[in-house]
């Protein structure tokens, strides 16, 4: 004979309305309570009936998680704490993959509306962010790394332009006066590190060199190629994220250049690997699991007042100084007299 919601409250040493709410999610329940019913559920081998669940409620106790490229080890990790953080409250995870395709986010935010989710956590390419608030949009929704240009929605980002500004400033310190960079086309992050990048350079007195690419290894591999074929070598490189900072160094290696005797490289991600290259790279260590679990948190509030206004959350970067950027022996190539009003600006866009 099977079990019912029943025996599981008898087991469990509960109510049947604490089991219910503890399945739909709707409310928050305890670690330690939700792992006493769980613990009844195994013993009384309940099944619950989640069809039946969602069409009398119009949640399922379920969060969306809607990320651009899990392939990029940033998603992975801001994914695997905001799935710590579901879990805690009872609250099954659905994850989706988009690619960074404006299309696929237009299926899996239909997937979302289609299972009744409590609510989603998306990370949206630029296209989309812009038309979010045009869509009727049936749940709360928090987005990570990138924001809308509305500031409608309740977001988690990283300060990009303070964290641009401050690779900027330790390579100035470290005596690199002609700086290229490479930033992301297809989301606000890249906009903003870019921003916060040509900010600094204007305020340091530094000629740079700038180009947008999709964010891919083979994109920016190319698109270094193509500056150091015609142009004057940058002293330095800095990348955007993770995948553009790869493409930099295959670029820079297959070119002959020893990092960092023939030039400098920084970026954004404190990936493993990035220890691993010649001396070591400098880069920019984003608060992954402090992303992930802000991101929930402000979503349970959300879910608790809906009528909390938006919310806009930024998080500091640390600089994590390696090798890569070491300083620069001095020689005819630094010219320590170039000035604010003298820096030349360019812009491959």
């Amino acid at each position: 004979m099977s079990s019912s919601i029943k025996d599981v409250a008898r087991v469990a040493g509960v109510s049947v309305a604490t089991v219910s709410r503890a399945l739909s999610g709707v409310a928050a329940v305890s670690p330690k309570l939700m792992a006493r019913i769980e613990a009844a559920i195994g013993e009384t081998g309940y099944r619950p009936n989640l069809s039946a669940r969602r069409l009398r409620s119009r949640h399922s106790g379920t969060i969306g998680l809607i990320l651009a490229d899990l392939r990029n080890p940033f998603f992975t990790a801001v994914s695997r704490a905001v799935e710590d953080v579901a879990y805690q409250h009872g609250l099954r995870v659905i994850l989706c993959n988009t690619d960074e395709n404006p299309d696929k986010e237009a299926i899996y935010l239909k997937l979302m509306e289609e299972e009744r989710v409590t609510g989603v956590i998306f990370a949206p390419t630029r296209q989309t962010a812009q038309t979010l608030d045009q869509r009727d949009i049936g749940f709360p929704l928090v987005l990570i790394d990138r924001v809308s240009p509305h500031g409608k929605q309740d977001a988690v980002v990283l300060d990009n332009s303070a964290a641009s500004a401050m690779l900027m400033e330790h390579l100035h310190a470290q005596g690199y006066r002609r700086i290229a960079g490479i930033f992301g086309n297809a989301s606000s992050s890249g906009i903003e590190r870019h921003d916060g990048f040509v900010a600094a350079a204007l305020r340091l007195g530094v000629e740079i060199q700038a180009a947008f690419v999709p964010p891919q290894i083979e994109a920016a591999q190319t698109e270094v190629r193509h500056l150091l074929e015609r142009s004057e070598r940058p002293q330095a490189w800095v990348a955007s994220n993770g995948l553009l900072l790869m493409g930099v160094v295959r670029a820079v290696r297959a070119a002959g250049l020893v990092i960092p005797e023939d030039v400098a490289v920084a970026g954004f991600d404190n990936e493993s690997w990035t220890e691993l290259v010649g001396p070591g790279l400098t880069v920019i260590e984003q608060p992954l699991e402090a992303i992930g679990r802000t991101a929930m948190s402000i979503l349970l509030e959300r879910l608790a007042n809906p009528a909390l206004p938006p919310r806009k959350v930024l998080l500091g970067g640390r600089c994590v100084v390696r090798g890569s950027t070491a300083a620069l022996a001095p020689g005819p190539q630094v010219d320590a007299q170039v000035s604010h009003a003298d820096s030349i600006l360019h812009q491959a866009l």
